[in-house]
């Protein structure tokens, strides 16, 4: 039967990919490297149905007889396909999210990794190109009532896609230079021309309906409370999320009291976690430091890890780069690692995010007093070491299996497990205490996070109630609140992964220490990482604790 699985499985996961061929070259699937997907209401239907049929096979499938390994990975199929009903049937997000049409991620993943001469790239490049026009004209047919902030922030991102083929595309086929770039270029630059009118275009069309975009942001109680449970792969209600996150904001706060009060070297009083927090701040980075600053940490990091023996290191590539426009608005930072399905050794990119250049310079000091160069040596963790990038290089090295954990992360466990590396180095005293006091003010801000995701969707939650709960209990600067808050409104319940995936992590390393005295800190941590990322609540069955 595990043989019957694994062929179900594999076929399901070519229809995937071919569905969804943006997201296959992420994956390193390049098959599909010439396509952006079909979309309109016949493709909808027809892959509704697809993954009703699907869903049906894997239920037809004797779960009783596989190994542990195939139960987990049937039934991380299984959910995801659901997954994908729901946003297609209950969720409609192709009526009211414009953000979801930019082709932006779709001409970048082609031009920001060397897996394929320049030539092929640019050739796929090409027909991506063609079918930007037809694309965005669907786009436009089935949105309709669209919420503001959704409408500005595709605005900005869908322009950084327009300087993206103006720059980019075009300088990378100003690089050919062999006998055959004549007709490579007569073959793209069509293609190109028609893509950016098309752009602009659409890009006018979004401003014509800016004033007029009156959409809600928030989903509701039921529609948030299923997507909830859909993006954290858990049985967890909003109110348990929710109630657990307001336990945590209080025990996080005592921490960094204690923490103030032993920098400042005088017994706890309000008001003293801003003013060493303050304090703290004033040692920032700007636009033009940023990005060494971050290199240098990275060093420092991974000095610490392999000095500690907290992790074992594969000392992967990594490149720092600025992050590309088109991702620009919602995060100042993500780790962008190369497809699990790559064949070829390629590098990961730990990008970081500069202020935009319409910024005034007090909200840019604002945003550099948050990123000082005591949160970016957090800030690196999370994102690289021992965060994402090497638990990624672990996830890379899992057993192939039936591929559905490779192609399916699970974002609970990935960013569960950034943050508790945050906790894990500040622990063995990375950084001493000033470092901890920004691990701590991220712990909060992480927290703080699932409060909003909740109660912005579920409970009305207004943008002053979320600013002051931001700024005073959190303490952060006015700038990373505002950001927030606009990200609450964009990308609901992804800010309770960070939260729910952390409590997972954290409670089941401390259950394997527990069930395995004999093992070192290293061996705990490798043996946490050694399944690829699936949802906490499945590592523990592989894991048998």
């Amino acid at each position: 039967m595990s043989e019957r699985f694994t062929a179900v499985a594999r076929e399901t996961l070519d229809d995937y990919l071919a569905t969804h061929p943006i997201t296959a070259t992420g994956l390193g699937e390049h098959r599909h490297d010439h396509r952006l997907g079909d979309s309109g209401p016949a493709a909808r239907e027809a892959e509704a149905d697809r993954w009703q049929r699907r869903i049906a096979e894997l239920d037809a499938v004797d779960t009783d007889t596989l190994d542990a390994a195939d139960q987990v990975d049937h039934a991380i199929l299984r959910h995801r396909l659901s997954a994908h009903c729901f946003e297609l049937s209950a969720l409609r997000e192709y009526e009211w999210n414009p953000l979801l049409a930019n082709p932006g991620t779709a001409i970048h993943l082609l031009l920001a990794r060397e897996f394929a001469p320049l030539p092929d790239r640019l050739r796929a490049i090409g027909g991506r190109l063609a079918q930007i026009p037809a694309a965005l004209a669907t786009a436009r047919a089935d949105l309709g009532d669209m919420p503001e902030v959704h409408v500005q922030t595709a605005i900005g991102q869908f322009t950084g896609t327009r300087t993206l083929l103006a720059t980019e595309v075009d300088r990378a086929l100003g690089q050919l230079t062999d006998g055959a770039a004549d007709a490579l270029r007569a073959e793209v630059e069509p293609a190109l021309d028609a893509a950016s009118a098309a752009l602009d275009e659409h890009i006018g069309w979004l401003r014509e309906r800016l004033d007029d975009a009156h959409g809600d942001p928030r989903l509701g109680p039921e529609l948030f409370g299923k997507r909830l449970q859909l993006t954290l792969d858990t049985d967890d209600s909003a109110e348990l999320v929710l109630y657990r996150a307001n336990d945590e904001l209080a025990r996080i706060s005592e921490e960094i009291a204690e923490v103030a009060s032993r920098i400042a070297g005088a017994p706890p009083h309000p008001g003293q976690v801003r003013e060493v927090l303050d304090r703290l701040a004033a040692d920032a980075p700007d636009d033009e430091s940023i990005v060494n600053l971050a290199a240098v940490t990275l060093d420092e990091t991974r000095a610490f890890v392999l000095e500690h023996d907290l992790v074992t290191d594969f000392d992967d590539p990594v490149q720092i780069v600025v992050m590309p426009e088109i991702h620009r608005g919602v995060a100042v930072a993500y780790c962008d690692p190369p497809g699990p399905l790559e064949t070829a050794p390629l590098p990961t990119f730990y990008a970081i995010s500069p202020t935009p250049a319409d910024w005034d310079s007090e909200r840019r000091t604002s945003f550099f007093r948050e990123y000082n160069v005591h949160m970016v040596r957090n800030l690196t963790i999370h994102e690289a070491m021992p965060g994402h990038v090497l638990q990624l290089a672990h996830d890379r090295r899992q057993p192939p299996g039936s591929g559905v954990r490779s192609a399916f992360w699970s974002g609970p466990f990935v960013e569960g497990w950034a943050v508790f590396a945050e906790e894990l180095m500040t622990r063995h005293g990375f950084g001493g205490d000033a470092v901890k006091m920004q691990q701590l003010k991220m712990q909060l801000r992480m927290t703080i996070n699932a409060i909003l995701d909740v109660r912005v969707h579920t409970r009305g939650m207004s943008r002053d109630e979320a600013m002051k709960l931001m700024v005073e209990r959190g303490h952060q600067e006015e700038g990373e609140a505002v950001g927030k808050w606009r990200r609450s409104l964009l990308t609901s319940t992804q800010l309770s992964t960070y939260f729910v995936g952390y409590i997972g992590v954290r409670d089941l390393v401390a259950d394997v220490t527990k069930a395995h005295p004999e093992l070192s800190t290293r061996q705990v941590h490798d043996r946490v990482l050694s399944q690829g990322s699936p949802p906490p609540r499945h590592l523990r069955r592989l894991l048998g604790v």
